[in-house]
């Protein structure tokens, strides 16, 4: 897998899954979507801890910093 998420898109991405879980665990969002948000938290970490997301290559997103060619 090819990186290609940015740091402003992976810290962008840490927050919103802070936020997620903090809104869930107040019991400020309950129910149904709660437990997506949840959900979509955890997916937003683990994309973020990897710097791939599926979702960016399909639509061909690239966030990351080019690298030159040498």
């Amino acid at each position: 897998m090819k990186k290609n998420m940015g740091g402003a898109d992976r810290i962008i991405r840490v927050i919103l899954a802070i936020v997620f879980a903090l809104l869930y665990f107040t019991q400020t969002v309950t129910g149904t979507l709660g437990i997506i948000l949840l959900v979509l938290g955890a997916v937003f970490l683990a994309t973020s801890f990897i710097s791939f997301c599926p979702l960016y290559t399909l639509f061909g997103i690239k966030t990351c910093k080019i690298e030159p060619k040498k």
